[in-house]
């Protein structure tokens, strides 16, 4: 699970690995300003070019015995540029009060690439994930409109789902759409609530939704095990699955229903993509929440270079990490699996209820009309009456 986790990881991050292998610009004459930044580098980074930070990792006052036991005091010959490259490098003699396993990080260099990513590719390709499964909702709804029942009614329903499935279900889906709701406030609020609200109403929302994603996660794992006990049997893949996907579901033509048993293809696609992004984005959730418990990308990177592939592809992963690089790997993770599921569940919700009818039924009373489940799960449908007839012939012997 690590080694899957690790490869969609990567195919997401190939982009942002790229960007990162910009030309490194040649190394300019730094004698003239005495070791410091150089107009050239200024210059560099604003072409994209790479440049190399060693010149002020490696010049941070360490050196000097007497810079060092003056650094924080009122004399001594460090400057105040030395002592905050040795904090901003992680080189700087720090004593605080705190003693937390990251307490004595007081600025760490490496989340810069994490804001620029988070703010920059990560939202705006999230944000186009969302807003094409919308369009593409929208357009299929305008040119196929609402899936009727064709045949006539019976009157007489049939049990679908029985009240500790629709329990699991609702858990497991409400719990989701409010850590959805959150989790995109979060991400996109600074942009649209400050104006709003202003930076301290804005805190206290961000408070808010902060608390119920922590909290609501748990209720979101606990339904992803029920719907995965309850139903797991029946989303085994079968042949039956091939002919229904031959004949797209019966979505794009009016009047064709390919057989079905309890879940169709098209509902096993669903499903297993509920376990899988639900197994996933709940690991780096958990990571999230106890980072110095649960570090996750060190491992799985350390297993990752194990097999070669990282290298092949130009990457190079890091094995120890601290911490906040823990926290912020798994942050991103987390979101990208959480633009991917959102995109997955809108098509859920609209087939489930505006784009169907009859089908919120069966999560609504558990009761769905007989016609409906004859044309869209007609083999399970077969299953039910047949036990029923079972049933009714067993009872005079009883």
């Amino acid at each position: 699970m690590r080694l899957i986790h690790f490869l969609l990881f990567s195919l997401f991050l190939t982009g942002a690995a790229w960007a990162q292998d910009a030309p490194e610009s040649p190394a300019p004459d730094r004698s003239a300003t005495g070791g410091a930044t150089t107009l050239e580098d200024i210059l560099a980074r604003q072409r994209g070019e790479k440049v190399d930070n060693t010149y002020r990792s490696e010049n941070t006052g360490q050196g000097n015995v007497e810079g060092l036991l003056g650094q924080f005091g009122t004399a001594g010959v460090a400057s105040d540029s030395d002592v905050y490259r040795a904090l901003r490098y992680g080189s700087a003699d720090v004593t605080v009060s705190s003693q937390g396993p990251a307490a004595s990080v007081l600025i760490q260099d490496g989340g810069m690439w994490w804001w620029a990513f988070r703010t920059g590719p990560l939202r705006e390709y999230g944000t186009y994930i969302i807003a094409g499964m919308a369009a593409v909702i929208l357009l299929f709804f305008l040119i196929r409109g609402k899936i009727r029942i064709d045949g006539e009614k019976t009157g007489r329903t049939v049990t679908r789902f029985n009240g500790f499935e629709r329990f699991g279900h609702w858990l497991f889906a409400g719990s989701f759409l409010v850590l959805g709701f959150t989790g995109l406030l979060t991400l996109y609020g600074r942009d649209f609530l400050i104006p709003i609200f202003g930076k301290e109403g804005f805190a206290t929302i961000a408070q808010g939704c902060k608390w119920l994603h922590n909290n609501l996660a748990w209720a979101f794992m606990l339904g992803l095990i029920i719907v995965t006990v309850n139903w797991i049997a029946h989303n085994i893949p079968n042949r039956t699955d091939l002919k229904w996907l031959a004949a797209g579901g019966g979505l794009f033509t009016k009047g064709s229903h390919p057989p079905a048993k309890k879940f169709n293809a098209g509902q096993k696609v669903i499903f297993w993509s509920c376990i899988l992004l639900g197994v996933s984005i709940s690991l780096s959730g958990l990571s999230l929440l106890f980072p110095f418990e649960m570090p996750l990308f060190a491992k799985t990177f350390q297993i990752a270079n194990a097999t070669g592939l990282p290298q092949a592809m130009g990457l190079s992963l890091p094995v120890q990490m601290s911490p906040q690089e823990e926290m912020q790997y798994a942050q991103v993770w987390h979101v990208m699996i959480a633009y991917v599921f959102i995109a997955i569940i809108i098509a859920h919700i609209y087939l489930g209820s505006v784009g169907m009818e009859g089908a919120f039924d069966a999560m609504g009373t558990g009761e769905v009309e007989e016609q409906w489940a004859r044309e869209h799960h007609s083999l399970w449908l077969e299953e039910v009456q047949e036990k029923e007839a079972s049933k009714a012939t067993a009872s005079p012997a009883e």
